[in-house]
């Protein structure tokens, strides 16, 4: 087998990628070690930045998203038992985010390549990625029982932390820097309506909570729990009780509760590696960097990591411009250790640390304050939140 770009991962990065490829007239391959309704059945995350959002629509990806993703203008931080509204739309000079699941993104991506006949592999077993430093890259991988061969320029890998694809890379090349919070967050996904019509992040004495949502009638809560923490030991009655313990009155009074569709509990780490790339080998996505999900960055990273690698490739294959491929991993970590920052500010801010003095508290208490009684702190809070600019290719 022959292509031009190996990807390795069908998530939403790995499709997305391949996606803007395909409609560059560039050749790729997708392969996946499982199949696609395990893919599907992640539960992720839910908010788009602006800039993803505008990468969806030149994808040629966004007709169901335009028809039922919500499109939030601002949310609410809830500090002290009060909610301080952050006016995205009016600090950012119109930007916003919108509100449309993880797996939406997937669906209509996955579609879209299956429309156009573009190969993706999945259940492809034992990928094994060779000679990344030569002009001929190519991967190996095991599919129903077969053996085979894919030739390649370039190799994406949108493989995901545990993913084959930074793993292939030899030991003492990467630097990791890495942070693990001593808490996760317990998240509920409910039919219920939402409790607000925009997103509520609550510092509380007793930890974080937010209020979001899949739609008009699917809401996803999550509260701060400790590190040892089981998920089985959390009744939904228990949840609810304890959310609303951490809601202000008002939104804790009009919570409508019901069964739970799901419920599981990640842990909260920030981790990043440099270099992003080696010889033809890219990392993408979680293969390169995870933040905690209190900015909600994760998916949005990822797609920045895409429309890098995807411009760089147009030019590389339209312009000849093989100078560019040696400047993704600067571009591309520019953005995101300022993600990450946003990312460690929110969680640093909004979570309980057990081992946190007096001290600290106030100063975290303060930190807050100030941010959300200034105009300018309020505008670095929407900005971030919506999504910095992506860096131009030249």
């Amino acid at each position: 087998m022959k292509t031009q770009v190996a990807i390795i991962g069908a998530g939403p990065s790995g499709l997305l990628l391949g996606q803007l490829l395909t409609k560059a007239g560039i050749d790729n391959v997708i392969l996946e070690r499982q199949t696609p309704d395990y893919v599907l059945g992640r539960i992720r995350a839910g908010v788009l930045e602006q800039g993803m959002v505008d990468l969806l629509r030149e994808a040629g990806v966004s007709e169901r998203m335009e028809r039922e993703g919500l499109v939030h203008e601002g949310f609410e931080l809830a500090l002290d038992g009060r909610l301080e509204h952050i006016d995205l739309k009016g600090l950012t000079g119109g930007k916003t985010v919108m509100v449309y699941g993880q797996t939406e993104v997937t669906r209509d991506l996955m579609a879209a390549r299956q429309a156009v006949g573009s190969r993706s592999i999945y259940e492809a077993d034992k990928v094994a990625l060779h000679d990344l430093k030569t002009a001929a890259p190519y991967v190996t991988f095991e599919h129903k029982g077969e053996t085979f061969r894919l030739d390649c320029n370039y190799i994406a890998g949108c493989d995901g932390f545990h993913g084959v694809a930074r793993k292939s890379i030899p030991e003492g090349v990467l630097t990791e820097f890495e942070r693990v919070y001593p808490f996760g967050w317990l998240g509920l996904l409910a039919d219920t309506p939402p409790v607000h019509d925009e997103l509520i992040y609550a510092r509380h004495e007793r930890g974080f909570a937010l209020c979001s949502m899949r739609s008009p009638t699917r809401t996803r809560y999550y509260l701060q729990v400790p590190s040892c923490e089981r998920v089985e030991d959390w009744s939904d009655e228990r949840f609810w009780e304890e959310l609303r313990r951490r809601l202000p009155t008002e939104q804790a009074e009009k919570l409508v509760t019901g069964p739970s569709l799901e419920k599981s509990i990640a842990p909260l780490r920030s981790f990043v590696v440099e270099p992003m790339q080696y010889g033809n080998l890219f990392l993408l996505g979680d293969a390169a960097h995870i933040v905690p999900p209190t900015g909600a960055k994760g998916l949005n990273l990822a797609a920045s990591d895409v429309n890098t690698l995807y411009r760089i490739l147009v030019k590389v294959y339209g312009e000849g411009r093989t100078d560019l491929l040696a400047k993704y991993s600067e571009i591309s970590l520019r953005r995101i250790w300022k993600a990450e920052r946003f990312s460690w500010w929110m969680t640093s801010m909004l979570h309980d640390f057990p081992d946190n003095d007096a001290f600290t508290k106030r100063m975290q208490q303060t930190e807050l304050d100030y941010y959300v009684g200034s105009e300018a702190g309020r505008t670095t809070i929407a900005e971030n939140y919506v999504g910095l600019p992506y860096e131009d290719i030249e």
